[in-house]
């Protein structure tokens, strides 16, 4: 189990602009789906994770260090990075409620993990987790499978970066956190930075806001007091995203 997450996760965050899917735990309700169990309580991962509180652009651990833990983000948003050799900065994901990450059972961590908000984690000793995959096969087994689909993440991202207009990837952008939020997310919530997305989406910052612009004055999207954007135009911003 241990050998095949680790190929996978190694395989796809290698690749440019890696963005990794959520790794199927959006809270104890996703976890209890995954194990067959019914109540709150069977939460595998309760019991061995130890509560964390971290602060905003506090650093989790760096791409190299020691992969001593997984972790799970309880609130707050959670940034992955790569530094590019030129010492370019690469965002290669957001984490919110429920996302997991330092699943790949490498040795050391292939990125580096930063709070973009105040953040409250769970901590799980990496033998402990990998203790629990031999023990709940089934577990293990529904990991891989949705470990697999980083790969495919990997893949759309590498078109988004290669292939789209600055809008395009906006447009992109903004859906794909809409898709991740409860109920389709006619609001969605930005806690990072236009320097963070920019990092993220192989832009500049002055791009970002111009794109932005674009799309609120196509009358696509609002943008919200307390870092949020309404998307008025779901369908307008769909084609935006596939042709700007």
């Amino acid at each position: 189990m241990a050998a095949h997450l680790a190929a996978l996760d190694s395989t796809a965050s290698h690749r440019p602009g890696y963005v990794p899917a959520p790794i199927a735990m959006r809270g104890a309700a996703k976890v209890i789906a995954l194990t067959g169990a019914r109540a709150p309580e069977a939460d595998p991962f309760e019991t061995m994770a130890e509560t964390q509180a971290v602060g905003r652009d506090q650093m989790l651990f760096s791409e190299g260090d020691a992969a001593r833990h997984v972790y799970r983000v309880v609130s707050g948003t959670v940034r992955l990075c790569k530094l590019l050799p030129d010492g370019r900065r690469q965002i290669i994901g957001f984490l919110q409620h429920g996302d997991m990450m330092g699943l790949s059972l490498a040795q050391n961590y292939l990125y580096s993990a930063e709070a973009v908000t105040s953040a409250v984690l769970q901590r799980i000793p990496r033998s402990r987790f990998e203790a629990l995959m031999d023990e709940q096969p089934a577990l293990a087994r529904r990991l891989l499978s949705l470990t697999a689909t980083e790969l495919v993440a990997a893949q759309d991202q590498m078109v988004l970066l290669g292939r789209k207009t600055a809008v395009e990837r906006v447009a992109t952008f903004l859906l794909r956190l809409a898709a991740r939020t409860i109920g389709g997310g006619r609001r969605v919530q930005l806690p990072m930075s236009r320097a963070d997305i920019a990092d993220h989406l192989g832009l500049t910052t002055e791009t970002v806001s111009r794109a932005f612009t674009k799309l609120k004055t196509s009358g696509m999207i609002r943008l919200l007091d307390g870092h949020l954007v309404e998307l008025t135009d779901r369908e307008g911003l769909a084609a935006a995203a596939e042709c700007a």
